[in-house]
């Protein structure tokens, strides 16, 4: 599997030369600096790329864009999207132009993804990103005031979370507010409660097949232009793969990703496998998902989770937490041998380490939360040589 490491641009504080001392050779990056349903033109595409591949010495690539967000208004089903589904074609064009060809996106409404702690201690120092479903709770019920947000809980839940806010100072409240807004997509914009509470508004009447129908017509409008360019699109799974805040989450578990896959049956229409996102659920047999998706896998994020029962979890080692990940990864492993047997020019399956715990040197460094540099390229050995013993077993190209 190609080796590929997610990078924040020439602003981020682990540079592409130390990407290169990983051993990675797939860059991982997006235009994040370009608001959320405006154009990435082809010189600024072409920009980035001079950037990751330019000095021939490192042997980098871009290899996949993450991600192409997708404007709100196009999850919404609001108004007239043509202009905007028009600048979204014309971005694909452009990259697609320049060899950029997997986009991750994600469909997820609001909120890209939902922690609790960015930075968790560990034992013997160090830290990880954490969920605490009664921080999450105090925070829907009790600081966001959300009507109805108390039946989304169980009691003892929502007892754990009356406890905390009793006890939360205004730090306790504004670091809890500052972890969730970091699950913010886009140009890293922030919500206050009244910002929050106005953006799930305009969700209200918005449920699960609603949003569904939603993606079904942004794939119907994208999907042939990503066949006629050569665009491999691959969506990310939600993260946690739970409604969240009243909001429905529609790529949750293998009926939502069979509906997405069968919406728009076309070999554009791929999935970003995230082993974090949907083993943060005990009904998700990954093993099992990947052999059934396997051939509609265009990137993988592998990561680990330490899961409790009230819906709590934990950012873990990436061979230790609760999913199987050498099981994933010889399914992965699998399913490019059969690409490479068929002949299929683009066989590798791209993957990158996710969300590194920060460790040693990388504690308190202004990296991006789950992004530091030491837990990750420790992710990537520890893959890397599941990879190669895996090989090694089973004749598997890598």
């Amino acid at each position: 599997m190609e080796q590929t490491w997610r990078w924040w641009g020439p602003n981020d504080i682990i540079t592409l030369s130390h990407v290169c001392q990983v051993g990675a050779t797939g860059i991982v990056t997006a235009l994040h600096d370009i608001p959320t349903g405006e154009l990435w033109s082809s010189d600024a595409v072409a920009e980035r790329k001079r950037a990751i591949e330019s000095d021939r010495r490192l042997g980098l690539r871009w290899s996949v864009v993450e991600s192409l967000p997708i404007h709100e208004r196009i999850k919404l089903g609001e108004g007239n999207p043509s202009e905007l589904l028009d600048t979204y074609r014309q971005s694909m064009r452009n990259l697609a132009m320049h060899g950029v060809t997997t986009i991750c996106y994600n469909f997820m409404p609001v909120l890209d993804w939902a922690r609790t702690q960015l930075r968790a201690p560990l034992p013997g120092g160090g830290n990880a990103l954490r969920f605490n479903a009664h921080e999450f709770a105090a925070f829907d019920c009790y600081m966001l005031r959300r009507d109805g947000a108390d039946i989304d809980y169980n009691a003892d839940v929502l007892d754990h979370a009356k406890s905390w806010f009793a006890k939360a100072t205004e730090d306790d409240k504004r670091r809890l507010l500052g972890a969730i807004m970091a699950g913010l997509p886009g140009a890293f914009d922030r919500y206050d409660i009244e910002g929050l509470r106005t953006m799930l508004a305009r969700y209200r009447g918005i449920d699960r097949f609603r949003l569904r129908e939603n993606l079904a017509c942004f794939l119907r409008e994208i999907i042939p232009t990503a066949e006629e360019v050569g665009i491999r699109m691959a969506i990310h799974p939600d993260d946690p793969p739970r409604p969240l805040l009243g909001l429905p989450r529609i790529c949750s578990n293998a009926e939502d990703i069979a509906f997405i896959l069968d919406a728009v049956p076309s070999p554009s229409n791929g999935l970003t496998f995230c082993t974090g996102s949907l083993g943060a659920s005990y009904a998700n047999d990954l093993p099992a998902m990947a052999r059934r998706f396997a051939p509609n896998i265009h990137f993988a994020h592998l990561r680990n989770v330490a899961k409790q029962a009230d819906g709590s979890f934990m950012e873990a080692d990436h061979l230790g937490g609760d999913n199987d990940m050498v099981g994933v990864v010889k399914a992965l492993l699998s399913e490019q041998k059969r690409r490479r047997d068929a002949g299929e020019a683009n066989w590798r399956i791209p993957f990158r380490p996710d969300h590194g715990r920060e460790l040693l040197d990388d504690v308190g460094k202004p990296t991006h939360p789950g992004y530091p540099a030491i837990g990750r390229m420790r992710g990537l050995a520890e893959i890397r040589g599941v990879m190669t013993a895996l090989a090694a077993e089973h004749g598997f190209p890598i």
